[in-house]
């Protein structure tokens, strides 16, 4: 069972926070970009090198023994700074940007570079899953069906160029805890091409709907 861990955050410190953290985020997110396109002598790297190695140590001093996680505070609101695709202090996530709109759709956008590659000059096609799955996930939630991944089937239209995308998911009408979730990824880069479409099924495990229930939380979200 997954279980959010409780904080004693209070709202002025946990904006105090979330405005540092950005920052240092999109600066290690530079630096992945810089170091798989450097063209710098040995000398560089090796310097460059001992200084990253010099500023993990200090931010290793005090860290979370395990991973992030979903973590709630005031008042119920979750949050999962950690998670791969939108995690405001994960330099892996893109990140990407997701609105949910009032009829319970999902729109996406990110811009990929060089760190989610796989064919040359083309985004990693497990890339595109991993943005698809956290946008029908999302869509799932915005229509008032939250759940986790049961099934997630994948349908690639033509290869997707790195660069702006945009991801766009929808929940079918139903009922209980097992949604569908339809949605599809677009490029951006030479107009608009649907690169791949994507349905998945979506289910709330009991004890994740008993345990939040139990602790009134807001859906999760960020």
């Amino acid at each position: 069972m997954i279980e959010p861990v409780q904080e004693h955050l209070s709202e002025d410190e946990l904006e105090a926070l979330e405005g540092p953290s950005e920052k240092l985020t999109n600066s290690v997110r530079d630096l992945i970009d810089a170091v798989i396109r450097t063209e710098t002598d040995v000398d560089v790297l090796d310097e460059a090198r001992r200084q990253i190695e010099s500023v993990t140590g200090r931010l290793r001093e005090k860290e979370l023994p395990g991973s992030f996680g979903v973590r709630f505070g005031f008042p119920g609101k979750l949050r999962a700074w950690g998670n791969t695709v939108v995690g405001l202090r994960n330099a892996i996530a893109p990140p990407l940007d997701i609105v949910w709109n009032d009829d319970g759709s999902v729109v996406g956008h990110a811009t990929l570079g060089a760190a989610y590659e796989g064919p040359a000059g083309y985004m990693h096609g497990g890339v595109t899953a991993l943005l698809l799955d956290q946008a029908l996930g999302e869509a799932a939630h915005a229509a008032g069906r939250p759940g986790m991944t049961a099934t997630l089937n994948l349908t690639y239209r033509r290869p997707a160029k790195l660069g702006p995308v945009r991801v766009e998911a929808a929940a079918v009408p139903g009922e209980g805890h097992k949604t569908i979730v339809r949605g599809r990824l677009i490029t951006l880069t030479d107009g608009e091409e649907v690169c791949v479409e994507a349905e998945g099924l979506f289910i709330l495990p009991r004890a994740v709907r008993e345990k939040a229930e139990e602790m009134n939380l807001e859906t999760p979200h960020r």
